[in-house]
């Protein structure tokens, strides 16, 4: 294979070889479900969408894409018990909103979706391997606690490159029962003051999982004991990736070849982050700004590039989603052939070797996006000729654009987005009625009425269809 990633384990850009030929496992951390997602949250799933889809057409992978739900947690208890709901209500709510807003944004949905409350089993019998090995203790002052022993792992920190001397204390539980204050909990014993649902019984007695424990063991279920490729957030190295690393190697197994981690989405220069009350969530941008739009701009930037949201953050990806609307319309005008059956063919089609090459490149976006826009304009410059359009070298650089769009997750044409002709009755009719208006307008010019004529053009403008006369005839879109 030609695809290189860039390993933050190693901080190296290293060629990328499956462990099993012909098939990639990938394990990215879903969300903890506390609430409803902004799109500091959401952006690791559509960069991990893009890589997926790349490994698939790029290079005809057979690719296992697990992303967990963390349904039990520390918050979820916490804000579920503020809201005087039960933790598990809480919890599913706001796992159907993460659903909702990533189907919004066009990710394809995982191989599998482990919830972490139906894996007790498999935590279990991985603690029992690591106090089996000296590397695990319960803890002596009856909370019922289980801890992993960092100092008993002596390559703790290299994940994230560092020595336990300069790591902070591991703030999941009472370190009155550590031994050592960086220890981290396994297993978390029943409390009083907390549900009794929320815990379940076990050899080490009633308690929960730890946040890190429940990603080793649902990896481990769903990919095997070593496994291509982990992701998430670039905040999530330390603690919960390092831990996840020392726990699953401590008992044994080869976990993670490769870990990939994406940059935050910043507003002001901060983390977008619910305690800083600068969320934007995924339901409320987009009743003002297309799905599309927003994946696009989530999308757009290298994976390990920080975007920094503003106010006008969204214009550039929306006249860039509308270059691409623009080119396809007028394309298909001059092919003059149904969307679906191009949209069926593209996926066909390849892609131009520049843009392979910049996704071979640890998957970088705005390299590809170039060589997409070139095309989008070597496109424009042909259809402008009108008398001598190749209608094949059309029809060639429209599949290519089709190809490369389906590849980022952006492609107009995609029924999730309402394109081609899929978008259902009401499109259909509201297409219908201006194309009537449409005729009429031509039909008037024709007679050189042309008062009737800037009439209808008057009328359809003003309930925001923008129509653009061209030699082919008048085309209209919605405004924006």
């Amino acid at each position: 294979m030609s695809l290189r990633l860039y390993d933050t384990a190693t901080r190296e850009l290293r060629a990328f070889e499956p462990l099993e030929p012909g098939r990639v496992g990938i394990y990215i951390c879903g969300l903890t479900t506390q609430g409803a997602p902004h799109i500091g949250h959401v952006r690791f799933a559509v960069a991990f969408d893009i890589l997926r889809r790349w490994l698939v057409r790029g290079h005809g992978l057979d690719v296992t894409l697990v992303r967990n739900v963390t349904d039990i947690d520390d918050k979820i208890l916490a804000k579920s018990a503020d809201h005087g709901a039960p933790w598990w209500a809480w919890s599913y709510a706001h796992e159907r909103a993460t659903t909702q807003a990533l189907e919004t944004l066009g990710v394809l949905p995982p191989t599998y979706e482990p919830r972490a409350t139906g894996h007790i089993t498999e935590m279990v019998e991985l603690i029992d391997v690591l106090v089996e090995r000296g590397h695990a203790y319960p803890a002596a002052d009856g909370s019922g606690d289980v801890y992993f022993d960092v100092r008993s792992w002596p390559s703790y920190g290299e994940l994230t490159h560092q020595k336990i001397e300069d790591m902070e204390p591991a703030a999941d539980a009472d370190p009155r029962g550590k031994r050592d204050p960086r220890d981290f909990a396994l297993w978390k014993g029943a409390k009083p003051t907390e549900p009794a649902t929320a815990s379940w019984p076990t050899p080490y007695g009633r308690g929960r999982p730890g946040w890190h424990l429940e990603c080793s063991a649902m990896a481990r279920k769903y990919l095997g004991d070593t496994f291509d490729i982990h992701g998430g957030g670039v905040d999530l190295r330390f603690p919960h990736h390092e831990n996840e690393q020392a726990q699953s190697r401590a008992a044994g197994l080869g976990f993670a070849r490769f870990w990939l981690h994406n940059a935050w989405v910043t507003l002001s220069g901060e983390k977008m982050s619910k305690s800083l009350g600068n969320t934007l969530t995924v339901t409320e941008l987009t009743r003002t700004v297309r799905p599309l739009v927003l994946r696009y701009y989530l999308g757009a930037a290298h994976y390990r590039s920080t975007i920094e949201y503003g106010d006008h953050s969204l214009d550039e990806a929306q006249a860039a989603v509308e270059r691409i609307e623009g080119y396809l319309q007028r394309a298909l005008e001059v092919v003059g052939e149904p969307a679906d059956g191009l949209l069926a063919e593209s996926a066909d089609a390849a892609v131009p070797e520049g843009f392979a090459a910049a996704l071979d490149d640890d998957v970088n976006v705005p390299e590809a996006l170039a060589v997409l826009f070139g095309a989008v304009r070597e496109g424009n410059r042909a259809l402008e000729q009108q008398d001598g359009t190749d209608r094949a070298s059309v029809r060639h650089t429209l599949l290519a654009v089709v190809a490369m769009t389906d590849v980022l997750g952006i492609n107009p044409l995609d029924p999730v987005w309402g394109g081609g002709s899929q978008g259902g009755a009401a499109e259909d009719v509201l297409a219908a009625l201006v194309q009537n208006r449409l005729d009429a307008r031509a039909d008037a010019r024709a007679a050189k009425d042309f008062a009737e004529a800037d009439a209808i053009r008057d009328q359809l403008t003003s309930l925001g269809v923008v129509i653009e006369d061209t030699p082919a005839g008048a085309r209209w879109s919605l405004a924006r």
